[in-house]
């Protein structure tokens, strides 16, 4: 897998808001752990569980911020996952780790942020 054209695809999706395209790099049992789950849907694990449930959440958001726009800053791989360093809403850096099924899809993600 190629991690630079993976995160560039994927900020580009978010980038797009466009939710199909988005949700074209999760798989079915997608599992999400982010404060941002806690914080804006007042989830106290911060997961989610299921592309479904993930992908009405995300609908939310970006409902909520319309003018959401990622900037990658950095790009690291690992054992069948990659982690994102990028400029995230609210002028917050994001640092996504995500891991990929053996279908090449994200099936969990783990995000973390500065100064929520």
């Amino acid at each position: 897998m190629n991690a630079e054209k993976f995160a560039n695809e994927w900020i580009e999706s978010w980038n797009s808001h466009d939710l199909e395209d988005i949700m074209k790099h999760y798989s079915d049992d997608l599992e999400i752990t982010t404060p941002m789950i806690k914080l804006a849907g007042g989830i106290e694990s911060g997961s989610l569980q299921g592309k479904e449930q993930v992908k009405a959440y995300w609908q939310k958001a970006l409902i909520k911020i319309p003018d959401l726009h990622f900037e990658l800053i950095e790009v690291t791989s690992g054992v069948n996952s990659v982690a994102l360093y990028y400029k995230s809403v609210m002028n917050k850096r994001a640092v996504e780790v995500m891991f990929f099924n053996e279908n090449g899809l994200v099936n969990k993600m783990i995000a973390h942020y500065t100064d929520l």
